[in-house]
């Protein structure tokens, strides 16, 4: 839990970013350091002593420790709820965390939800759903970020391709509206800090979809080596990421959630994404260029 120091000497500030160490909350902290005074902003993390390179006020907070929770958001008036990393724990501990915020009086939830979470095929969804439905009961005011996939969750392969002179995927041509966490980290600062985004749900995506062929294509033109796209079936593509040495349980959930996307479920046409932000989202040539390095 927080000191009681730590706590009365960040009480003025006004937003909270949870997971705050984690890959999309460190970016997050980093972009509102632009717009915000530091003073005004808590780092919620499970182990302050990794957040101390933010170069913001960081709180201890458990998701699945709520009595961590109600202390670390005290002074708190926007919180950034960014969802658990632990599928299958997300309600429970989501839960904990809005009632927290509940307790302490905080104004408003920005919550970074699935790219239409209420409709989505991908086993993701019902987490989200639920999550939301307890944001929106909770009487506070709301802000839905319905992030879109997340495209290094593909170009995180790009050297692994080019070494192999192959990409394997079961998405077939199914089209991914995927941008880098660099996008959606903009949106939430936008969200956090601007006005009129109070009872908005945001589908946010990026601009230009690409098949697993197209990203295949851009690795071999910018590796200067032949990559051709190699689409498995579900349970061909589960094996081979399980050769590579990831659990069994999550090579059959990026398997079936390659599936998913062959079905065009990590599709978005609405652009809702670059207008927030106010510029185009990332393209797919920049975001392959930043993984080869």
């Amino acid at each position: 839990m927080a000191s009681a120091t730590t706590v009365a000497s960040t009480v003025a500030s006004t937003i909270a970013i949870t997971g705050a160490t984690g890959q999309l909350g460190r970016i997050v902290v980093r972009k509102l350091l632009a717009r915000v005074p530091a003073a005004g902003i808590v780092a919620l993390v499970r182990d302050p002593a990794k957040a101390a390179d933010l170069g913001v006020a960081a709180r201890a907070a458990d998701y699945g420790r709520p009595e961590t929770l109600t202390a670390a958001l005290a002074g708190v008036q926007t919180l950034l709820l960014i969802s658990s990393s632990e599928v299958g724990q997300r309600v429970a501990q989501h839960r904990n965390v809005i009632e927290a915020a509940q307790r302490a009086g905080v104004r408003r939830i920005v919550y970074t939800s699935l790219l239409h979470a209420d409709r989505s095929p991908l086993s993701l969804a019902p987490e989200h759903q639920e999550t939301e439905s307890m944001i929106r009961a909770s009487g506070l005011e709301w802000t839905m970020l319905r992030n879109g996939w997340y495209m290094e969750n593909h170009t995180a392969s790009a050297r692994g391709a080019l070494a192999a002179g192959a990409l394997i995927g079961a998405a077939g041509a199914g089209r991914i509206s995927g941008a880098p966490r660099e996008d959606y980290a903009e949106a939430a600062v936008v969200a956090l800090t601007g006005s009129g985004h109070a009872g908005q749900v945001y589908e946010l995506a990026g601009d230009t979809p690409y098949t697993l062929a197209d990203l295949a294509a851009e690795i071999a033109g910018q590796g200067g080596k032949a990559v051709p796209y190699r689409n498995l079936g579900l349970a061909d593509y589960a094996a081979a990421l399980q050769g590579l040495g990831l659990p069994d349980w999550l090579a059959g959930a990026l398997a079936a959630w390659d599936v998913d996307a062959s079905r065009d479920a990590l599709l978005a046409d609405g652009r809702t994404l670059s207008r927030l932000i106010g510029r185009p989202t990332t393209p797919l040539a920049a975001a392959v260029a930043q993984a080869l390095g």
